[in-house]
């Protein structure tokens, strides 16, 4: 079995997912003209042209333009479909998925069209392909925490049918200090807490996604391995990292993906997982995220497993439910 299939075929959390990066071109302006929008870029081709960003906040910037094409329920319905097919041909059984709320109730869509389409989705793929899911509420930290209570409060109705709250969009100068309060609310509702930090952050802003909000998975996380207190402390908690490789280069966080920092963090013991963040910007889903690291990183199929082992056991889901899931990996040869 080539390296392509032997990752095809491990079973797979992908626990780092933005809903709204998975808005291939193709799509996005299919449901630009479905729904009479105008993008900034007149087709397709222009449009992957403009994929070479300098930092997170150039990605930032297209990635809110592209999200003006959704509106209605069936567009995000028709968003979340396409991920999971995708997510199924690269063996993945359980997705837990990110929606960021704030950017579509500031252009007037309602919170209920958003979550809506993505829960239908979700109990579509579960009927259709087996795969599980969870959603995650995301707040967007360029805004106020202000805004965050605000989006929380719209979401109380919901809470149902979100299984935890998460913190993304641009890290530099928005520490995760400044919405201590609103992820203090959150763990009093009985919300899983995950946030972004040490993308572009400093390893001090992991320390305060752990101590202050209360984090229990770190999203990214690979600047821990400037700080060995911090690595050494990430490793004995056994918190996990939903370490996104492809992302990282394409955000220039690392220039080239031979220099990343997960194998060093996977070599200390940290419990490492690999995702595809914002896979239709960033240049590959989470088996190309798996296979291009391998190589790049020379990880064995033992370490591999290891990952993908991660990745089930930091999962938002009851120890019965991931048995099958652990049979299945254990049955792979290494």
């Amino acid at each position: 079995m080539d390296l392509d299939a032997y990752v095809r075929a491990l079973p797979k959390a992908e626990l780092h997912l933005h809903i709204e990066g998975s808005l291939e071109p193709e799509m996005m302006f299919e449901l630009a003209r479905r729904n009479g929008v105008a993008l900034p870029w007149d087709s397709v081709e222009a449009t992957r042209a403009a994929y070479a960003f300098s930092d997170l906040q150039s990605f930032l910037d297209l990635y809110y333009a592209g999200a003006a094409a959704l509106i209605h329920e069936r567009d995000f319905f028709d968003l979340a479909m396409a991920y999971f097919a995708r997510a199924r041909a690269d063996g993945v059984v359980h997705a837990e998925l990110f929606f960021d709320p704030q950017t579509h109730t500031a252009r007037g869509i309602a919170f209920e069209t958003v979550l809506d389409g993505l829960e239908r989705a979700c109990g579509e793929a579960q009927v259709r392909w087996g795969i599980s899911s969870r959603l995650i509420l995301c707040f967007l930290r360029h805004l106020s925490e202000e805004d965050g209570f605000a989006t929380l409060q719209q979401a109380l109705p919901h809470l149902a049918r979100i299984h935890g709250v998460g913190l993304d969009s641009s890290e530099k100068g928005h520490p995760p200090s400044k919405f201590a309060r609103l992820f203090a609310r959150c763990r009093e509702l009985g919300l899983h807490i995950v946030a972004h930090a040490g993308e572009e952050g400093p390893p001090a802003y992991i320390v305060e996604a752990l101590d202050l909000l209360g984090v229990e998975r770190i999203d990214h996380g690979v600047r821990a391995a400037e700080d060995p207190a911090l690595m050494a402390r990430l490793a004995r908690e056994q918190v996990a990292l939903t370490v996104c490789p492809l992302s990282n280069v394409k955000l220039c966080v690392f220039q080239r993906l031979e220099q990343h920092s997960l194998k060093q963090l996977l070599d200390a013991g940290l419990k490492v997982t690999i995702n595809s963040d914002d896979p239709a910007y960033f240049g590959g889903y989470i088996a190309q995220n798996y296979v291009d690291t391998a190589r790049a990183l020379g990880l064995s199929r033992a370490e591999l497993k290891r990952i993908a082992r991660n990745s089930l056991e930091a999962s938002f889901v009851p120890e019965a439910l991931r048995q099958p899931w652990f049979e299945r990996l254990d049955a792979m040869p290494a």
